[in-house]
Parts: C-alpha cells; structure tokens; sequence
C-alpha cells in the first residue's frame, strides 16, 4: 500500500483548509472583477458567476427588474437545462435588491438554502441551476 511508504513527518505536517478560510478565498475578487465592482454607480450591482458554464462572467443589476432564466428574453440567459425558462427575478428596491424565484423547476437557493424570495446582502450566493453567482453592490463599496 501507499501509506507504508509515506514517513510519519510528513502526514503529519499536512494541513487541512477550514471552511472560513475556504469561504474567504472564494470571495477574493481578480483585480479586474474588483475594478468592476469599485466602479458601479449609486444603486447599481452586479453578479459574478463563480461556478457554471459561464464562471467568471458579470451580469450587471442596473434595472429595477432584471429577469433571469432560459428564455432568449431574459435579462441574464442562462443556457442550460437546470434552468427554467422563467426562472427569478431581481428587484431593486432603492439600494436594496432581492431575489424571487418564479415557481422554478429546480428552485433559487440563497446561501444554500431554497427560498422563494430573500434580501440579498453583499458577497452572499445565488445559486440558480449550475450557476452560482455571488452579489456585489455599490453600496457596500462606500460609492453612495
């Protein structure tokens, strides 16, 4: 077996990753996902996708209602079968959005848990389908 030739120094100098610290990386933004950010205007925000198809892309909030699914008219399309066509919507309320899921197939989670509707609150998870996108406002980034 493998473990018969490892030295006992050395499994034991392993370290393990906390969830703090995983939940921490994941929110670490590239410079240019930040710039992004930085820049929004009063009222604005903007999802990052971290894990999907499209990781990496933004979709911009910058409407009071921004539809979000597999119909080619959504607001943000997202191609993929673990979609509805019809999926949520995200409401602006002032500086204050919120998601509603639209009695979708698979569900919206927020955070990971399946909710129907939900304030969202800066760097927290929307996971629509294969899709998890995490929320950045302009208002946590002091541009009011």
């Amino acid at each position: 077996m493998m473990m018969e030739h490892q030295n006992k120094d050395e499994v034991e100098s392993t370290l393990r990753f906390n969830s703090e610290w995983l939940a921490e990386e994941n929110q670490t933004l590239s410079p240019e996902h930040q710039s992004a950010v930085d820049a929004l205007p009063e009222g604005h925000a903007l999802f990052i996708v971290r894990q999907g198809p499209k990781a990496g892309a933004r979709f911009l909030l910058d409407s009071d209602v921004t539809t979000v699914g597999r119909h080619p008219n959504a607001d943000i399309f997202l191609d993929d079968v673990t979609v509805s066509r019809k999926h949520a919507e995200f409401h602006r309320h002032g500086n204050s959005f919120q998601v509603q899921d639209l009695a979708s197939l698979n569900g919206t989670y927020y955070d990971g848990v399946r909710i129907e509707s939900a304030l969202l609150e800066e760097g927290a998870e929307v996971q629509i389908g294969k899709f998890r996108l995490t929320f950045y406002s302009s208002r946590a980034m002091g541009n009011n």
